[in-house]
């Protein structure tokens, strides 16, 4: 009885996450785990963690989600054909009854470590039977006697079937013995019957096989002269046209296959990568191959057709400029988050929780509740740190009274105090001395467009100003670049005092600081501005740019 493999299913956050996006990615994956026996369900992070959430997870032992970049579709997500890698060695003739038995008109070369040597097509084999080649050319191929005696169905009499054929021409000894004299040279291997003195004549002329037609008897005597002089005798029960018009065919594929400039693609290639590639390369197959270099199989452009979507559930975000990279070409299955609704578009109708709260990790706990199951105490601990992350530890004006209560039950499944342990959390999170001033931009920075304007804002919270004064001086030569690379109309970055519960905002582009006069009714001679009560970006920075944008 076969056992159906379970669809994988990615839970992943935004971009640059926070607390809240990583840690409802882990508890959500555990959830659904529980609660639904046919997907597999597997937390990602589309970006590196920050200090906080590093602290956290480490303080739970919960592992670190693996990262994700993009979610369209790769060539591991194709129905990649399992035809086995061949060596070098086997005949045409096998290739070509290899390619009949797997209907399949291209064959993968490989070593003993299933490393590509290189390609034989169909057209390839066509093409050596067509073309002459001179009498030399089964010599030049360097042909193994096993390739010979498989090909002509021949019976090995005397030699090795191992050794090669690597000089001298072919022949049928057709003449009599007087003539055959002029034309067989040394090391040439020679077609004959059952005459005793063309066998004689071919092995004094020092020939170094003799493939004898018809299963023609050969004399002892001229075995032990061909054993004594090491020319190999081959019985063959065809006649002496058959052999002539099949020998060829024992040539080794090695000979023929292209080794040159092979086009191959690995099992993480995107496919937006290779279908051009696909396109302008009118080859039949292309040959698959692993992160390691090893041999998988072939695709076709028919496979790039019913290509299976990576299948995601959005958690903490819905909007596309925070999501992972190429979600469009991704299967949405739900989202569930706790910000305003963006212009995230699905391809069919989802499950998309969103509840105004403080954050995304109260909606889980909420829907372990709902599935009536247990959360264990390290699922417990990370929800409750991402509620006293996002609140602010219940100072954001983002906190609800569902946001308190999640948190002081799951405190208590942890077995944690909510102050002492949001101090150690907090205090870790705005511990920067060792980062550069990139790696602290980007720990919280979210991307926005409002009508024709784009801006972009990072967030940093502490617990005191000497701390953010500290992170400031570091990051506010960076600004400048990142506006450059992001490309957006204006930049913003909040240092939030989470105990003074306000924020020092530091503004970059030509209308950033007319938007903040605008938007808080504050004056400043500089591009930084003190927003008393002002700590979170979702519930009272956004909304006031969105007003004034809109107006």
């Amino acid at each position: 009885m076969s056992v159906e493999k379970k669809r994988q299913v990615f839970i992943c956050g935004h971009k640059n996450p926070d607390t809240d996006s990583i840690c409802s990615a882990i508890a959500y994956a555990d959830l659904k785990n529980k609660i639904t026996k046919s997907n597999l369900y597997s937390p990602r992070r589309a970006g590196e963690l920050n200090e906080e959430t590093q602290y956290i997870l480490q303080r739970f032992n919960v592992v670190i989600p693996e990262y994700i970049s993009d979610v369209g579709t790769q060539v591991k997500d194709m129905e990649i054909r399992q035809v086995k890698g061949i060596g070098s060695s086997i005949s045409l003739k096998k290739a070509w009854t290899l390619m009949k038995a797997d209907n399949v008109e291209t064959l993968s070369i490989t070593n003993e470590k299933n490393r590509l040597q290189g390609l034989i097509t169909i057209g390839d084999i066509a093409k050596s039977y067509m073309d002459i080649y001179d009498s030399n050319i089964l010599s030049e191929a360097k042909t193994q006697y096993r390739n010979i005696l498989e090909t002509i169905d021949g019976t090995l009499i005397i030699g090795n079937e191992e050794d090669y054929f690597t000089a001298g021409k072919v022949l049928i000894a057709a003449a009599n013995p007087d003539m055959m004299e002029n034309y067989i040279e040394e090391n040439d291997l020679v077609i004959l019957g059952n005459r005793y003195e063309s066998q004689l004549c071919a092995i004094e002329m020092k020939a170094k096989c003799l493939v004898v037609c018809e299963g023609a008897p050969i004399s002892k005597t001229i075995q032990s002269l061909s054993r004594e002089r090491g020319c190999v005798i081959i019985s063959t029960p065809h006649d002496a046209y058959t052999v002539a018009r099949l020998v060829n065919q024992s040539m080794p594929i090695s000979y023929f296959m292209k080794k040159e400039k092979l086009i191959t693609f690995r099992t993480d290639d995107y496919t937006d990568s290779i279908k051009g590639i696909m396109a302008k390369k009118r080859h039949r197959d292309f040959p698959i191959v692993d992160k390691g270099g090893c041999y998988v199989g072939t695709i076709s452009r028919r496979n790039l057709l019913g290509i299976e979507r990576k299948n995601i559930i959005l958690v903490d975000h819905n909007e596309k400029t925070q999501a992972v990279d190429n979600i469009d070409s991704a299967e949405i299955l739900e989202i569930i988050d706790h910000h305003r609704v963006g212009n995230l578009e699905t391809r069919s109708p989802v499950l998309f929780r969103n509840q105004p709260v403080g954050c995304t990790s109260t909606i889980i706990y909420q829907m372990y509740n709902e599935n009536n199951m247990e959360i264990a105490p390290d699922i417990a601990g990370i929800l409750c740190s991402a509620i006293i992350s996002d609140t602010l530890m219940f100072r954001s004006p983002t906190c609800t009274s569902a946001d308190v209560t999640a948190a002081e039950k799951l405190a208590e499944m942890a077995g944690i105090n909510i102050e002492e342990h949001a101090t150690e959390m907090f205090t870790a999170g705005s511990n920067l001395d060792s980062k550069s001033p990139e790696e602290i931009f980007y720990q919280d920075f979210k991307k926005f467009k409002v009508s024709d304007n784009s801006f972009g804002v990072g967030q940093i919270n502490a617990m005191s100003s000497k701390v953010l004064e500290k992170i400031k001086a570091k990051l506010i030569t960076y600004l400048e670049k990142a506006y450059k690379e992001h490309g957006v109309d204006m930049l913003f970055f909040m240092f939030t005092n989470i105990i003074d519960e306000s924020t020092e905002l530091l503004c970059y582009g030509d209308a950033s600081k007319k938007l903040v006069e605008e938007s808080f009714n504050v004056k400043s001679d500089t591009d930084t501005f003190i927003l008393k009560g002002v700590v979170s970006r979702k519930k009272q920075l956004i909304p006031a740019f969105v007003v004034t944008l809109q107006q």
